[in-house]
């Protein structure tokens, strides 16, 4: 019986053995598969990788420049004044309407104190030559504009009531655009400098304006410090109301007529730039020493070293792709092409094998 027993546990161990050599063995075969078949797409993908640098001609040409700083506000009155009567009453006569430009000292509304308005409801009941009588004897009292400006708000009616903390009007003496401008464009900012508003509401429609007034105290909100910047419109529009959204566009200086290239024309090493050149065909671009001005991030001031005849050059980078490889599938056998009817094969985008490929 031992000796059996030792039998069936050495044909176990011996079956463990041919197991685990089995599995071994296609493990083996599955990494030398995944080895050749990534060694096959490095392969392709850097067939069709391989860079091809073109140049773009530019002519060197006279244009305008204008270095600007853009930021965003809100239209608000430059002054906000709440106008309240000195003593409670009831409001007689309205004169005035929202958005009605005033002056000082014009008459917004007619009002009686408590006790006027209870005389005369007292008086009313007895008929209207007894109304009539204590209205003569009794004036109301006006409410006077303070300053000169735009109502921009009418808190009551005739008849309606109020109390010495009500505000029965608002005025503003004229708008402005509140910009809030980044602490590191802030020292290119002065006094009456131009500025151009656009406001959210009326994209189309330019306002002109100056710098008003330059904080002095910053405010800082999720770690971005900013100074508030009051831009008064030359002219305020009609459809211009406290509260609309605005872009303002701050001109920092400008020239008209000078030579400028776009900026992807510049080669730059330190602190000195050069361009190239259109030479003759078959020979390298030139490379040509020139000294820059004022830029507005997008073209540069030519100060010397160009004229306006001159062709600069501006490389572009691209992947060259052949066309027979546009239609190959790098996850295929051997990186061949993708059999008919699979998916993401290349017929089904007009005929073409691939979208925007060969080309």
């Amino acid at each position: 019986m031992t000796s059996d027993a030792d039998n069936s546990s050495k044909s176990q161990s011996g079956s463990q053995r041919s197991s685990m050599k089995k599995s071994s063995k296609w493990i083996l075969i599955v990494l030398v598969l995944a080895m050749l078949l990534g060694v096959g797409v490095l392969v392709r993908l850097k067939k069709q990788k391989s860079l091809e640098i073109s140049y773009r001609e530019i002519p060197v040409v006279k244009s305008d420049l204008e270095v600007t700083i853009l930021s965003t506000g809100v239209v608000s009155p430059e002054n906000r004044l709440e106008i309240k009567p000195p003593i409670p009453g009831r409001v007689e006569q309205v004169l005035v309407k929202e958005g009605q430009r005033v002056r000082k000292g014009q008459i917004l509304a007619w009002m009686s104190s408590t006790e006027r308005a209870a005389m005369l409801d007292s008086a009313g009941a007895k008929g209207p030559e007894e109304l009539k009588k204590w209205e003569d004897l009794y004036r109301p009292t006006p409410i006077m504009a303070p300053i000169n400006g735009t109502l921009i708000a009418r808190n009551v009616e005739s008849g309606q009531t109020f109390t010495s903390a009500d505000s029965v009007f608002t005025m503003s003496d004229r708008l402005t655009v509140k910009a809030q401008v980044d602490e590191t464009d802030i020292a290119q900012i002065t006094l009456r400098q131009r500025a151009k508003i656009i406001l959210d509401a009326y994209p189309n429609q330019t306002v002109s304006a100056v710098v008003d007034q330059i904080a002095y105290d910053a405010k800082t909100v999720n770690n971005v410090t900013t100074y508030t910047v009051d831009v008064l419109p030359g002219q305020t529009p009609a459809s211009m109301r406290s509260g609309m959204t605005a872009n303002v566009t701050f001109l920092v200086s400008s020239k008209s007529g000078v030579l400028t290239v776009p900026n992807d024309a510049l080669k730059v090493q330190g602190s000195k730039y050069s361009v190239q050149l259109k030479s003759p065909e078959g020979e390298k671009p030139a490379e040509r020493l020139i000294q820059v001005g004022m830029t507005d991030g997008k073209k540069t001031e030519i100060l010397s070293g160009l004229s306006e005849q001159d062709v600069v050059l501006a490389a572009e980078i691209r992947n060259s792709t052949k066309r027979a490889d546009a239609g190959s599938n790098p996850f295929g056998p051997m990186g061949g092409p993708p059999r008919k009817g699979s998916s993401g094969g290349g017929a089904g985008r007009g005929g073409s094998g691939s979208s925007g490929g060969g080309h």
